[in-house]
């Protein structure tokens, strides 16, 4: 390529907007720590308790005709912070996704739901996904589904992941 194409070397990636990159022994560690910390300092949640989990597992979000209204633009600007999040934490993924559904009439309590998820992230802020070098070439996939799980329209939800060897490839979650 260097014959058809100026090229320079600049040594290992280590950063690319957005994600940082490690190069290790075993593999190769991708994180948005950086992105994650500037995150929770911008909604003003670097001094709020972490949280084990980024969702409550005993209560369920639902439209909350009845709740207190909560102002849209922030609500809107921290779920598209946290989706792009997702590109290296998957961990989130589901709890966002959720959350985003009520984007369009966003409640009190839904927001709390979303602040929450900052806090875990704050807590996890240098979470990531690691691929290693040493791995099989078989491909694995995993699905799930919550039968009429969701408490509005008595919809499925559906989840699942794909695996090369031991790195996760690929994942979605459908509501």
């Amino acid at each position: 390529m260097t014959h058809k194409f100026e090229m320079s070397l600049v040594g290992e990636l280590s950063y690319f907007p957005g994600l940082q990159i490690k190069q290790l022994n075993d593999g190769i560690f991708i994180t948005q720590a950086k992105y994650a910390k500037n995150l929770v300092k911008k909604f003003g949640l670097e001094n709020a308790k972490h949280c084990d989990t980024p969702m409550s597992t005993t209560l369920k979000l639902s439209k909350d005709a009845s709740g207190k209204n909560v102002e849209q633009t922030l609500y809107w600007g921290m779920i598209g912070s946290l989706l792009y999040l997702t590109v290296s934490r998957p961990d989130i993924s589901f709890s966002v996704g959720i959350c985003a559904k009520y984007q369009a009439d966003p409640k009190k309590s839904h927001l709390s739901s979303v602040k929450r998820i900052i806090r875990f992230v704050n807590g996890t802020s240098n979470y990531g996904i690691l691929y290693f070098f040493d791995t099989n070439a078989s491909l694995v996939g995993f699905s799930d589904t919550n039968w009429v799980g969701n408490c509005d329209d008595r919809k499925s939800i559906s989840g699942g992941c794909f695996f090369l060897g031991n790195n996760l490839v690929s994942w979605f979650c459908k509501k």
